[in-house]
């Protein structure tokens, strides 16, 4: 009976001795898993329909979409219809048509838990493809005394410059809020490189659908939007977050303490077998 119990209590105390041994982690980590939505956003251009209110020579509508692909990446996508009449000094002229741009945007902004804002950089290739209409235009009048100024409308009907087309590039920065659940508004600006532009009408074409205005001058053009948008959420992921500069200096310095106290094991108990030995 004696010898029953003092193989009992061995056995505890190694159990104790063992249970020692362990490293206790005294900073336990979250096990909370933050999830994120995932999922198609459409919207719509407002800014345009605020311009057609207050100018009568405009007319458009855009709508707008994007899917994330990852958690800083989304695939975004805008379609849309403009049509414009411009006065220059001797001609009037409408370009109407559609556009279509397709690009990437990459979110810039570390969401705090419960929020999916956006502070996006982005690029876009975009195509239109629009016909002109030359409204009227002046014909120099060699009567002066009913036309002191030298100039008057001519009677002649031109013809619609029909299959009209214009590829640009765009860099997009812009930002996303969420008012309400899954309700977005959306500002953007835009700085935008015509790379190609059909010009192959009798009269100069100095307005593209979705690039704006065009100069001889420079290929370049600046515009802006705002939109609102709403997500449709497919599934979810879980949040991945930043590592601060404190954290990751910490973590790099235990591991290079846990380096040092290995290799120092390992040199003692090398000289421990050449002692054995000796």
């Amino acid at each position: 009976m004696s010898k029953y119990i003092t193989s009992l209590l061995l056995i505890c105390c190694l159990q104790f001795v063992g249970a020692q041994k362990k490293q206790i982690d005294l900073n336990e980590k979250d096990t909370i898993t933050h999830m994120e939505p995932y999922g198609l956003r459409i919207g719509i251009d407002l800014s345009k329909k605020i311009l057609q209110q207050f100018n009568p020579d405009f007319e458009g509508i855009e709508f707008v979409g994007d899917f994330r692909l990852s958690q800083t990446l989304y695939a975004a996508v805008e379609v849309g219809q403009e049509k414009k009449t411009v006065f220059e000094d001797t001609y009037s002229y409408t370009p109407e048509g559609q556009y279509l741009k397709i690009g990437l945007d990459s979110n810039n902004y570390d969401n705090w838990y419960g929020m999916n804002n956006m502070i996006h950089l982005g690029g876009r290739l975009a195509y239109s493809q629009y016909s002109q209409t030359v409204d009227e235009f002046a014909v120099y009048d060699t009567n002066r005394y009913w036309n002191p100024e030298g100039f008057g409308l001519s009677e002649q009907v031109l013809p619609t410059y029909e299959g009209l087309s214009a590829l640009w590039l765009e860099v997009v920065f812009g930002a996303k809020v969420e008012l309400f659940a899954n309700i977005f508004l959306n500002a953007t600006v835009r700085g935008g490189y015509l790379l190609s532009h059909d010009n192959s009408t009798n009269f100069p074409n100095n307005w593209v659908p979705g690039f704006n205005a065009v100069t001889e001058e420079s290929k370049f053009g600046v515009s802006y939007n705002y939109n609102i948008s709403y997500l449709i959420p497919l599934f979810q992921k879980p949040k991945v977050y930043k590592e601060s500069e404190e954290a990751k200096a910490k973590r790099l310095k235990e591991a290079a303490t846990e380096r040092s106290l290995k290799k120092a094991e390992k040199a003692a108990e090398k000289e421990g077998k050449k002692s054995n030995q000796n």
